[in-house]
C-alpha cells in the first residue's frame, strides 16, 4: 500500500468549554460565603466592577450630607447680604489661587514683613503641634468618649469585641509560672501543641522524649504539672485518665471509685451488677458514683477557644400562598449586588493609551459584563430548581417527614429541562428554609424503598422518620427488636429488610434492643429507688 499526501476537509461537532463556561459552573455549586468571596476578589481585579450600593459618580454629596451640613444654601445667601459689602462676606479677602500664586520672599524678608524671627511664629514643627492640639482638645460628641454608635458606614461593631482565649495560650500562661528552667517550658511547649481541641494528649508519648532530646522521666514529670493545670481534666491520654484527675482534684478517688473509672466499658452496656461487684458496694452506692461521675466534663477543652459555628444562612424561603399553595423567593441578602461601569468605561475608550491599554479594559468590560449575567443566571437556576422541589414535595411542606415522596435528580432535571449535573452542582451546599425548619436542598432527594401491597414507593427518610417514631413509643417493658420493627413496617405497607432497618437505626445512632432494654430498666430502677427513698423520709416514726 502506497503512502501519499492529500488534503482532506471533515466536518465535526465538538463540545469546547471557554473559560467563562467552566466559571459558570463553578458558580453555580458554590455556597453563598464562596461566592461572596469570589465576587469580593473579582471587585478588587476588576476595576469596571462595582457594587450595587455603591456611590454614584459625579462627587455629589449624598442627600444624607447635604441634610446635616453645617450650614445651609439659603443661610448664607442671607448672611452675605447682611454683612453690607454688597456680597460676601469674605469680598476683601484674597482668592486662594491668587493666595498660593504670591511669592513670599526669602527669610530675611519674611522677617523683616512680619516684624519677628521665624522661629518665633513657627517655634514647633507642624506635626508635633498639630499632635499637641489633638491632644489637648477634648471630645465634643458623645461618640467620641467611644459610648455610643458612629454614623460612619465603615463602622464595625466587631472589632470591640475581645479575642477569644484559646486551649493553648491558657496552657501556655500557666506553663510560664509552672516552670522557670528553659528545658522544663521547652517540654511542656511541646507537649501543649500536641493538645487536641478536647483537651487530650495522644495516646502515645513515647517518640516526645527522643525528639526533644530529653529522658522519658522528664517527659512524664513535666507532663504530671501539666494535668494540674486549669481546666480539671486536660492532658489526659485517655476518658478513664481525665475523669480520675478530676475526681482527683475533688478528692473523690478512693478504691470504689478507682474500680468504677477503670470499667467504664460496663457503665456504657448498663451492667451495674457487674459494677457493683468489682467496686465492693451496694446499690444506693453506685448510684452516687454514677451521678458523680455523670457530673464530670468528658471534654475539658471545649470551654476553650473552640472553633466558631458559622451561622446557616438559606438561600431559599419557602412560605405558605395566600391561595392555598407555596411561594418560593430567593435570599436577597445572599445575592452579590455588582454593576459594569459603562460611564467609566466609556471615559477610558476616549483616552488615547497603549494598545495593552485598550485590550486590557476591553478584556475587564467583557469580564465584567460575563460576572453579571452568570449571577443572574445562577439566581435564576437555583430559583426554578427549588419550585420544582417544592412542587414535588409538597406533601412535605403540608404534612410532615411521613409524607416526603422518592425524589431523584433526573425528575427535577426532566421536569425543568436541564441536565442531571446542573441540578446536583445546584442544590450543593444551598439550604431551604420552610416552615418546619432548615433544610439543604438535597434533603429532599432520597431513595425509595418498595411498597408491600404494590402501591406507591415510600421514602427512605420518611421510612427512617417512621422506625425512630416506633422506637421512641416503645415501653419498657416491651423493647422491639429489629424483627418486630420490621414485622410493624410491612404491616404499614412497607417492604424492608432487617438489614436495612438495622443500618437505619445505626445512622441515626440509636441503640440496639439489648442496649435500649438495660437502659430502659435502668432509668426505671433508678426512678423507683428515688421514689422508696422519699417515701422513706416522709413515714414519721412511732
Amino acid at each position: 500500500m502506497a503512502l501519499t499526501q492529500r488534503l482532506e476537509f471533515r466536518q465535526s461537532q465538538s463540545l469546547v468549554m471557554t473559560p467563562q463556561l467552566m466559571q459558570a459552573i463553578k458558580l453555580l455549586q458554590l455556597s453563598n460565603l464562596d461566592l461572596t468571596t469570589f465576587v469580593e476578589e473579582e471587585l478588587e481585579r476588576n476595576p469596571l466592577l462595582e457594587r450595587a450600593n455603591d456611590e454614584a459618580p459625579g462627587g455629589e454629596a449624598p442627600a444624607e450630607a447635604a441634610q446635616f451640613s453645617d450650614h445651609d444654601g439659603d443661610d448664607s445667601g442671607s448672611q452675605g447680604a447682611d454683612d453690607g459689602f454688597g456680597g460676601s462676606g469674605n469680598a476683601f479677602e484674597p482668592g486662594q489661587e491668587e493666595w498660593m500664586s504670591k511669592d513670599l520672599g526669602t527669610r530675611a524678608e519674611i522677617e523683616q514683613t512680619l516684624d519677628t524671627g521665624l522661629d518665633n511664629v513657627f517655634s514647633e514643627e507642624p506635626a508635633e503641634a498639630a499632635a499637641r492640639n489633638a491632644q489637648d482638645v477634648a471630645p465634643t460628641t458623645y461618640t467620641e468618649w467611644g459610648g455610643g454608635a458612629s454614623g460612619d458606614e465603615d463602622y464595625n461593631l466587631e472589632a470591640f469585641v475581645a479575642a477569644e482565649t484559646t486551649l493553648g495560650d491558657h496552657l501556655a500562661e500557666q506553663l510560664s509560672v509552672a516552670f522557670t528552667g528553659a528545658a522544663q517550658r521547652m517540654i511542656g511547649q511541646y507537649l501543649i501543641d500536641l493538645v487536641d481541641e478536647a483537651g487530650y494528649l495522644p495516646p502515645d508519648l513515647g517518640q516526645a522524649a527522643e525528639r526533644l532530646g530529653a529522658t522519658q522521666k522528664d517527659v512524664d514529670d513535666v507532663l504530671a504539672v501539666l494535668q494540674k493545670f486549669d481546666p480539671p481534666g486536660v492532658c489526659a491520654r485517655s476518658l478513664s485518665e481525665c475523669l480520675a484527675i478530676q475526681l482527683r482534684e475533688l478528692d473523690r478517688y478512693d478504691p470504689a471509685m478507682q474500680a468504677l473509672v477503670e470499667h467504664l466499658d460496663l457503665l456504657a452496656k448498663r451492667d451495674i451488677g457487674a459494677l457493683r461487684k468489682l467496686c465492693g458496694v451496694d446499690d444506693e452506692d453506685i448510684a452516687d458514683m454514677i451521678g458523680e461521675i455523670r457530673r464530670l466534663n468528658p471534654k475539658p477543652g471545649m470551654k476553650f477557644g473552640s472553633a466558631r459555628l458559622q451561622t446557616m444562612v438559606p438561600d431559599v424561603y419557602v412560605r405558605p400562598g395566600p391561595d392555598g399553595g407555596w411561594h418560593v423567593e430567593l435570599n436577597s441578602d445572599t445575592l452579590p449586588r455588582v454593576l459594569v461601569n459603562q460611564t467609566y468605561y466609556s471615559e477610558l475608550s476616549k483616552k488615547k493609551g497603549k494598545d495593552g491599554d485598550k485590550s486590557y479594559f476591553t478584556d475587564a468590560l467583557q469580564n465584567a459584563t460575563w460576572l453579571v449575567r452568570a449571577l443572574d443566571q445562577r439566581a435564576r437556576t437555583i430559583l426554578k430548581v427549588a419550585t420544582e422541589i417544592v412542587r414535588q414535595q409538597d406533601g412535605f411542606f403540608t404534612h410532615g417527614v411521613a409524607h416526603l415522596r422518592p425524589l431523584n435528580l433526573k425528575a427535577v432535571a426532566d421536569a425543568i429541562q436541564m441536565h442531571e449535573s446542573t441540578v446536583s452542582r445546584v442544590t450543593a451546599n444551598k439550604y431551604m428554609a420552610t416552615n418546619r425548619g432548615t433544610f439543604e436542598l438535597k434533603y429532599f432527594f432520597t431513595a425509595s424503598i418498595a411498597s408491600a401491597d404494590g402501591g406507591e414507593a415510600h421514602s427512605a427518610e420518611a421510612v427512617r422518620h417512621h422506625i425512630k417514631q416506633l422506637i421512641d413509643s416503645e415501653a419498657p417493658a416491651a423493647i422491639l427488636s429489629d424483627d418486630t420493627i420490621v414485622e410493624r413496617l410491612r404491616a404499614s405497607g412497607i417492604d424492608i429488610a432487617r438489614r436495612t432497618v438495622a443500618k437505619y437505626r445505626e445512622a441515626m445512632r440509636i441503640p440496639s434492643s439489648v442496649q435500649r432494654r438495660r437502659d430502659k430498666q435502668s432509668a426505671l430502677g433508678n426512678v423507683l429507688s428515688t421514689a422508696m427513698s422519699d417515701r422513706s423520709r416522709n413515714v414519721e416514726p412511732a
